[in-house]
């Protein structure tokens, strides 16, 4: 199994996940931001995806900081997998469907996870992706959609 990469804001946006704005994608990074807060929605995400999918590469990012959503919440993430048990689904949208099931709970309608964007890759695809960024593991991602706002049902923000 592989260790997974948590990344972690809490306030102030570190250099570990950062929005270029000349080329408006996300920079992924093997570093870890370490918090005092224990995240057991996270924690879950990473523990069920490594079970089910034996990835080579997995990174989970809590994206909740980039939301209207009190300080430290587990509502929004950005999960990047590369597994080999994706080599038989060519749509995106059956590896999708794989891991919206794997994490049914956490995305229930009552579950904790508001919003869920998926980077599903085979090792194949991971590994070109590696080479056209001149070999850097700390690919640009395409940034997760805007979130609007979903149904209000998230509790406001603490100023």
């Amino acid at each position: 199994a592989v260790t997974a990469t948590i990344t972690r804001r809490l306030h102030k946006p570190s250099s570990t996940l950062r929005r270029e704005s000349s080329t408006q994608f996300m920079r992924m990074s093997t570093s870890t931001t370490e918090a005092k807060v224990e995240f057991p929605v996270q924690a879950s995400i990473v523990t069920k995806l490594n079970a089910a999918l034996e990835p080579t590469v997995l990174k989970v990012l809590n994206e909740s900081h980039m939301h209207n959503v009190p300080t430290n919440s587990e509502t929004h993430f950005k999960v990047v997998v590369v597994s080999s048990k994706f080599d038989d689904m060519k749509l995106p949208l059956k590896r999708h469907r794989m891991i919206n099931t794997i994490l049914s709970e956490e995305i229930a309608t009552e579950g904790p996870v508001h919003a869920l964007s998926i980077v599903a890759k085979t090792p194949d695809q991971w590994q070109k992706m590696v080479e056209k960024s001149d070999g850097d593991e700390n690919l640009a991602i395409s940034p997760s959609p805007s979130c609007r706002g979903g149904d209000g049902s998230l509790p406001k923000r603490n100023s």
